[in-house]
């Protein structure tokens, strides 16, 4: 197997600092490792992606769209949810659902990702 490090010193100081600086934090770097995990999940993706095809969608509509149980697509998009990615309000006994601009951004930062490979 081939090894992936250097065989020797080539270190770019100056170039390594400044990036080393700017760098992410710790904490910024987990939140949004989290973010980007949750669409990793293909029935929550297939939930972001039902929900950025319309205005708002309630949990029924869901899990009819995604093919899945209504417990389950409730599973996902609480979690959607708990990470910002989607958010919720509440319409007499429904409870409708629709993307945040920080799911839509996400969303079609990875349904992007599949262009090159389709064409």
């Amino acid at each position: 197997m081939a090894d992936d490090r250097c065989d020797l010193l080539c270190l770019d100081l100056e170039k390594a600092e400044h990036l080393r600086r700017a760098r992410l934090d710790a904490t910024r770097a987990l939140h949004l490792a989290e973010q980007a995990r949750a669409l990793a999940d293909p029935t929550r993706l297939t939930v972001a992606a039902a929900l950025a095809g319309a205005d708002e969608l309630c949990v029924c509509d869901l899990a009819w769209v995604a093919e899945r149980a209504e417990n389950l697509v409730s599973h996902h998009v609480r979690a959607l949810r708990s990470l910002g990615l989607a958010e919720s309000r509440r319409e007499g006994k429904m409870v409708l659902y629709r993307l945040t601009a920080r799911g839509q951004d996400l969303l079609e930062a990875v349904l992007a990702a599949e262009e090159p490979a389709r064409a």
